[in-house]
């Protein structure tokens, strides 16, 4: 759902290199992972788990605040220890020795570490939030430390990053490009827990859950199969895994509810019909080509064209260049799957199979989705070429014929892709913390999965399961609900947002050890990114001091507990409420519907607020079988308490008449 200038893969040669496992700590530190540095903060009131490496066999003593530990490194020269918990304090100094080799790590804290972690809202920096310029001025700190997980995508786990990383102390400079939404949250929260923070934000624009979540976890679900069996073919033999990907593209394809035999647009034998217009000459978004049906298109567009060859360039290696795709590409030539990449940022470089090419005409065709603003494949004309191995090269000078796919049945994203794959930013960027003690995490996403809600909220508790399997069974987990975004609607309709943040709340309620952070009212109609980072951080801080550290304040302002029949009407009870119910800007609160159990049925209600009720009344209220609030991607929603905490959407069911008697 979200637009941003990534690195994506360039092809299957090069992404082997560029996912493979580092040789050495990509920082050369010796001994302890590039996790345990200057500046870092420890996780207090836990025993501390301290790894690294050193040779096989060899003996590692560590030190710290008067704290000893030893380990052996086994046969794979991994080591781990453990030194006792402690309270919040410091500065320390962390040191490591072995046989010949000292490391010495300074100004260590103990206090508590977050990891923060999600899409483009998490990512979101300081200096893109409200009052930026007196934020970033004004920062300064040496209790919050900040750490910031490159951006690198990995087919599998990593034992350490493919970039340096540093733990920073916080002031202007560092704080500029940090997390708000993280940030802001430490800074709030450090008001009423007076210990040193440690910051780790992993986050990542555009990305999906199922990137985030481990290989073992998501094929435990039984829903990517096909999907993560060509992933591990990837990681030792792209060329063949390109190509089998190529066939569950094409199952994809031909069971769509239209498709139509023998459109098979990618074929080497496929003969463009009088649906196929010539595209502009250097291609670029679709939206610009003065095309009406494309002005504000978002879905898919088939791009073909041929290039001739000689038989001396035919027999040679050669790759496929392209220019960047918005946003993600499907790419095949000669009938046969060559590379497909997500992001919008650099072009492609796919790597043809020997004996792919032929002498004469041969074909390349690309299928390009764009769900969000501009899309398409860019230009210049010269950016789309063959490159032979002996150094030469041909353009594809040819038209490009294109033609536009109706519907939003989106294909399946191939697996390798970074921010759009499958496990491929929990193998890049959180699978290198390796397990570093936490005191919780911060999960905001959910953009990108809007189109599958339901499938959601399953994939957000293999998520949660799955983190806490590396980083602690009990580690609390806050989730960001998502803020509004949109027009408000004139009449109830479904939304696959309200859909989405129903997934999360109901996520959140099952379990103690879990908090959700509303954020419907702080949203922007206009901007998928709010800039109201500071009320975000504010109400996580809430969220903390109740789930966390057992604060008995309300976490997250009004939350629905009970519907019922009342005479001709419905009445829903709210507990975690602050004073009483208040309606802002009206004598009612706005945004209650009553739905029967059709899927258009629903209709907007009047709503009258006393003490921690709502009473609801609309002409269908006899017949209603569920209640929703705010249930659309921007609604408008005025029901807060008097702490001025707003709440959130939600759908429940009505019981019936027979089941209110027997709960009286």
């Amino acid at each position: 759902m979200e637009h941003r200038l990534i690195a994506p893969l360039l092809g299957a040669a090069l992404a082997l290199t560029a996912f493979a496992a580092p040789a050495a700590d990509a920082q050369g530190a010796t001994l302890l992972h590039t996790m345990f540095q200057d500046h870092a903060v420890l996780q207090r009131g836990q025993p501390i788990r301290l790894y690294g490496r050193a040779t096989p066999g060899e003996a590692v003593k560590l030190t710290f605040a008067g704290k000893r530990a030893m380990a052996r490194a086994d046969a794979d020269g991994r080591w781990t220890a453990t030194l006792p918990a402690l309270k919040a304090g410091g500065p320390y100094t962390l040191t490591a020795s072995a046989t010949g080799t000292t490391q010495t790590v300074s100004d260590v804290l103990v206090g508590d570490v977050w990891l923060c972690s999600g899409q483009s809202n998490m990512e979101l920096q300081v200096w893109r939030s409200l009052d930026a310029r007196a934020e970033i001025s004004g920062a300064s700190s040496d209790t919050i430390r900040l750490l910031t997980v490159p951006q690198d995508g990995a087919v599998t786990p990593q034992e350490t990053f493919q970039r340096p990383v540093t733990w920073n102390k916080l002031d202007s400079d560092s704080v500029r490009d940090f997390s708000a939404a993280c940030y802001y949250y430490a800074r709030e929260l450090q008001k009423t827990v007076n210990v040193p923070m440690g910051l780790i934000n992993a986050a990542w624009g555009g990305s999906r859950i199922q990137a985030w979540t481990s290989g073992p976890a998501l094929r435990a679900t039984n829903l990517y199969k096909d999907e993560l069996d060509v992933l591990a073919q990837y990681a030792t033999d792209p060329v063949g895994a390109i190509g089998r990907w190529g066939d569950v593209w094409a199952r994809w394809w031909n069971a769509r509810p239209d498709a139509k035999p023998g459109d098979t647009p990618w074929s080497a034998t496929y003969v463009p019909g009088k649906d196929w217009r010539t595209a502009p000459h250097d291609l670029g978004p679709w939206e610009k080509w003065g095309v009406p049906e494309l002005a504000q298109f978002d879905g898919m567009l088939w791009y073909r064209t041929t290039v001739k060859l000689t038989a001396q360039q035919a027999s040679q290696d050669a790759v496929l260049a392209l220019g960047p795709a918005d946003e993600v590409d499907m790419t095949w030539v000669n009938g046969v799957a060559v590379g497909s990449t997500y992001g919008a940022g650099s072009g492609r470089e796919y790597v043809l199979p020997r004996g792919l090419l032929k002498e004469g005409e041969n074909s390349v065709v690309l299928n390009v989705l764009d769900t969000y603003r501009d899309g398409g494949l860019a230009g210049p004309a010269s950016a789309h070429a063959l490159r032979f191995k002996d150094g030469t090269s041909v353009v594809l000078s040819n038209p490009w014929k294109w033609r536009a796919v109706q519907g939003t049945d989106w294909p399946p994203r191939a697996p390798w892709q970074t921010a759009a794959g499958l496990s491929t930013l929990y193998n890049g960027m959180i699978a290198p913390l390796g397990r570093y003690n936490l005191r919780g995490m911060l999960w905001y996403q959910g953009e990108s999965n809007t189109f599958e809600a339901e499938r959601y909220r399953d994939l957000l508790r293999v998520l949660r399961a799955d983190w806490r399997d590396r980083f602690g069974q009990d580690t609390p987990f806050t989730i960001v609900q998502l803020a509004g975004y949109g027009q408000p609607k004139s009449a109830p309709g479904e939304s696959g947002w309200a859909a989405l943040r129903e997934s999360q709340r109901t996520v959140a309620n099952d379990d103690a050890n879990t908090g959700l952070a509303v954020a419907i009212d702080i949203g922007d109609h206009y901007d998928i990114h709010p800039s109201n980072k500071q009320e975000l951080g504010r109400r996580l801080a809430r969220v903390a001091r109740h789930v966390v550290y057992g604060e008995k304040i309300a976490p997250s302002g009004p939350v629905p507990t009970a519907v019922k029949r009342v005479d001709d009407g419905i009445v829903v009870t709210f507990a975690d409420v602050t004073g009483d119910l208040v309606a802002q800007g009206s004598y009612g609160p706005i945004g209650f519907e009553l739905c029967g159990a059709a899927k258009d049925s629903c209709r907007y209600a009047d709503a009258k607020a006393w003490g921690n009720a709502v009473a609801l009344r609309a002409p269908n209220a006899h017949e209603a079988t569920r209640v929703r609030y705010c249930w659309a991607d921007g609604p408008v929603c005025t029901l807060f308490d008097g702490a001025n905490l707003p709440a959130g959407p939600f759908e429940l069911s009505i019981p019936t008449a027979s089941s209110d008697d027997h709960a009286r």
